[in-house]
This record gives C-alpha cells, sequence and structure tokens, in this order.
C-alpha cells in the first residue's frame, strides 16, 4: 500500500488530508504503447494502442487476436504523435459509430468517424473512415488527442498548443486556432459543408473573430479530461511547462472559459505580455510542483465505482514522469499516494465505473482500495454493539466474548477522524463532540484480528 508522501510533492494552493489508502493490481498486460481505454457500454474494454491499433478485452479477461481496429499504416506514431484517442457515439448500440484522434503522417491531427462491422462486433469496418475535422501542428509535441462526448451528446476535443515550448506562437490565446483550446461540435447535424456542426451555444457562434468550433482555450496540452455527470463538472488536467502540473474543475455547461496558457503556468505568470486580467482567467482547483521527478499529469475520472466506497467523489490523476498517482476531493485537497512503477499515460473506466490506470510500458492496472465501508467479518457481525446511534457526544463499543484491539472512524470521503489503537479491552466509549453532523464509518479490529465496519451517525 502506498502512504502519503508530503516531502515529495509540495503542492502551493492545496490543503493536504489523509486518505483512504489506494493500490494497483496488474490487469491485463501485453500491450503495445497502450495510451487509452475505453467500453461501449458493455463488458469490453477497448485499448488504444499508439501505433494504430485499437485491442478487445473479452468480459472473461482474454485479449482477442484480431485488433477491433488497425490503422497503423495511416498514421505517424512515436514521441507524442500516434492513435492518441478513441469515443464511441452515445447511441453505439444502434449507429455503431466511434471516432479517433490520431496524427496523419505529415504530423497534423486528425478526427475521424469510423462503423463497426456489420457482421462482427469484436471487428471495424477499417474502409468507413468519414473524416470530420483536422487541424495543422507546427510542431511534434502538444498534440492533446483525448476525444469524450459530453452528456450534452456533442464530441468535445483536447488540442494542444502546438508544441514547442513556453507556446512561441501564442496560439492557446489566439481564438482564431484551433490550437490549445477544448472545442466541442455536432457530429449529428452536419452543416456548411463539413462533416459535423456548430452547436448553438457554443460561445464565440456569429464572432467573425473566432472559431466557432472553440469551447474554451488557453490550454497547454490537456492530457486529458472527463465529465463527472454526478457532480455536474468536467475536470480537465493540463500539462505543465517547467514546474508545476494543474488540475481543472468547472461545472457542465459553462462556456468559453480562457485557463491562462501561456499568461500563467497553473497560478503561477509564465509570460503576461498581452494577456487578459485576472478576473478574466480561471485558474485551477489544485496543481503540484515539478518536485520528487514530477514532469507531466495524465487527468483521470472521479471514482464512482461501488466497489470500493470510501474512495467515491475522489478525482484521479497521475504523474508520467515521477510514477505518482493522487486524488482530488470535492473542496479542492490533493491528496498523495505515492509513486508507482509505472509511466502513467491514461485511465480508464469500465461499464460498472471501476477504475484503471495504463502504463505505456504495456500493462493496465486496476484501482483499488480498501473495502471499507460494506465488508465485514461476519463472525463479529452478532457480537458487536455500537450505541447510541446516532449519536452526539459519546458513543460505545461493546464485544461480547472478546477484546477490541483498535477503532478508526472514518468521514465519507474516506478519511481517518479518530484513531483509538493498542488497547485491549470489550469495551471502549469515544468521544464524537468534536465531530460534525454527518455519516461517518467505524472500523473495529478485535486482538484477532477480526474486523467490523459500523456505520454512525452523528447529530
Amino acid at each position: 500500500m502506498k502512504k502519503l508522501l508530503l516531502t515529495f510533492f509540495i503542492i502551493f494552493t492545496s490543503v493536504f488530508v489523509f486518505a483512504q489508502d489506494i493500490d494497483i493490481e496488474l490487469f491485463k498486460s501485453g500491450f503495445s504503447d497502450p495510451l487509452n481505454l475505453q467500453h461501449a457500454n458493455d463488458e469490453r474494454l477497448f485499448v488504444v494502442e499508439q501505433g494504430g491499433k485499437i485491442k478487445i478485452i473479452q468480459g472473461d479477461g482474454t485479449v482477442n487476436t484480431t485488433p477491433f481496429l488497425d490503422i497503423s499504416g495511416q498514421i505517424s506514431s512515436g514521441g507524442e504523435r500516434g492513435l492518441l484517442g478513441l469515443a464511441f457515439h452515445p447511441d453505439y448500440a444502434n449507429n455503431g459509430y466511434f471516432f479517433v484522434y490520431y496524427t496523419k503522417p505529415n504530423g497534423d491531427s486528425q478526427i475521424s468517424r469510423f462503423s463497426v462491422d456489420s457482421g462482427n462486433p469484436d471487428l471495424a469496418d477499417e474502409n468507413s473512415e468519414l473524416p470530420i475535422i483536422d487541424y495543422s501542428q507546427p510542431f511534434s509535441n502538444h498534440n492533446g488527442g483525448c476525444l469524450a462526448f459530453g452528456p450534452d451528446g456533442y464530441l468535445y476535443i483536447a488540442s494542444g498548443d502546438g508544441g514547442s515550448g513556453g507556446d512561441p506562437g501564442n496560439r492557446a490565446q489566439n481564438i482564431n486556432l484551433l490550437l490549445g483550446k477544448l472545442l466541442r461540435i455536432d457530429v449529428d447535424n452536419p452543416t456548411g459543408g463539413n462533416n459535423y456542426g456548430i452547436p448553438a451555444d457554443n460561445p464565440f457562434v456569429g464572432n467573425p473573430n473566432a472559431r466557432e468550433e472553440i469551447w474554451a482555450f488557453g490550454l497547454r496540452n490537456p492530457w486529458r479530461f472527463s465529465f463527472d455527470t454526478t457532480d455536474n463538472n468536467l475536470w480537465i488536467a493540463d500539462v505543465g511547462q517547467t514546474s508545476r502540473e494543474e488540475i481543472n474543475r468547472v461545472a457542465i455547461g459553462e462556456a468559453g472559459l480562457n485557463y491562462g496558457w501561456r499568461c500563467y503556468e497553473g497560478t503561477q505568470p509564465y509570460n503576461n505580455q498581452n494577456c487578459p486580467p485576472q478576473s478574466e482567467l480561471t485558474f485551477p482547483i489544485a496543481e503540484y510542483t515539478h518536485a520528487g521527478g514530477n514532469c507531466s499529469i495524465t487527468g483521470g475520472y472521479v471514482y464512482r465505482g461501488s466497489l470500493y466506497p470510501a474512495i467515491s467523489n475522489l478525482y484521479f490523476f497521475g504523474d508520467y514522469c515521477s510514477g505518482r498517482i493522487g486524488t482530488v476531493d470535492s473542496s479542492g485537497n490533493l491528496q498523495d499516494y505515492g509513486t508507482f512503477s509505472g509511466s502513467w499515460v491514461s485511465f480508464g473506466e469500465d461499464i460498472n465505473k471501476e477504475l484503471y490506470i495504463i502504463d505505456i510500458g504495456g500493462s493496465i492496472y486496476k484501482i483499488t482500495a480498501e473495502p471499507l465501508i460494506g465488508t465485514e467479518d461476519f463472525s463479529m457481525e452478532n457480537t458487536l454493539s455500537m450505541i447510541p446511534n446516532p449519536a452526539s457526544t459519546n458513543v460505545s463499543f461493546i464485544l461480547n466474548g472478546g477484546n477490541i484491539q483498535t477503532i478508526q472512524m472514518y468521514d465519507i470521503g474516506g478519511r481517518i477522524v479518530i484513531s483509538e489503537e493498542n488497547f485491549s479491552n470489550s469495551e471502549k466509549t469515544i468521544s464524537v463532540s468534536s465531530l460534525n453532523s454527518g455519516i461517518y464509518f467505524a472500523k473495529i479490529t478485535s486482538e484477532k484480528g477480526q474486523t467490523a465496519i459500523k456505520k454512525l451517525i452523528v447529530q
């Protein structure tokens, strides 16, 4: 298990809190430079390889020998180029459409639609490509590459600032260009001679001095964004330049936001020449420095699975260089779980919202945590009492026929708020008068190593 490492992870805008430990367990290996993981609303997982193939992991864990899609002959790959993103149409079950983001042989970015094979759900029709949108890339790096459909049914596209260092062309701030942006297009209602349309509520619709596809701007290299429809938030992880990595969270539907690059790197000034005032910029909810070997953030998802409720509501991210994994809670508190042996390039969800993390070295891991809620040792269940419940001042734990060794109290976010250890009595009373009203979970461990979880309501 990985613990909090404050020494190497310095945060300027976030507050550290203790939280539920997490770990990773190997799920599947043997892939070639995997960069993305998606599902199509069934038990299969689709693994995007940088070289141009998409492979299927079946629900039983087997990997199909024939790729779902192979466009390796029509892309450029290596460095930050390749097959970078995948998104299934919200109505994929009926129309069979999916969308990919890749770099063309000349290095430019291409987003295209493909269709599933009419006779085999595990194969794509490689002759079905419909080009949707493309744009030129002046340098080989900062290509963005993330695709996702929002809850509004529109396709969102993350584009990098065009590369080099420091955004020398000031492209991220230039709303006449598609680089350094989050784009939003309607792939179901094409207009204007394009294979896509412009949603009527895009922020620059009707502006002759802006590209109407733009939803947000001022991004450097947004390496993964995701929608959390439970809390109605959009999360964007943006790779930093020389000193810090940033995590942005805004409400779904907030249009026209300027995330500040190249004027700011995170919350720190970078190049303020001809920049708008701070009041017109959107700053990150959390950021971290390059101390301890950090260098490039990989954004993930808010955990919405059911196996590990103690980590629910936490947004997960990783760092490509250090192998660090961390979370941000709803209040912007950043938690560091330490370094793991992986070069993290993406996260993924399965149909049950369980979370995975991808090492470009070829392996996919599953995010795990102690199942603090809802898993009890039933040998203690009928002999352990917790009274009163609800409680306002004190709560007593009574174990018939044994002694209690430790009691730990967790809040709904998985943080330890009370810990009583190394006593050996059949009864223990704990004061809860310092706790705010709400739901808590008590983990009780006996001298024999048995554990039980009890839900406590504090009034």
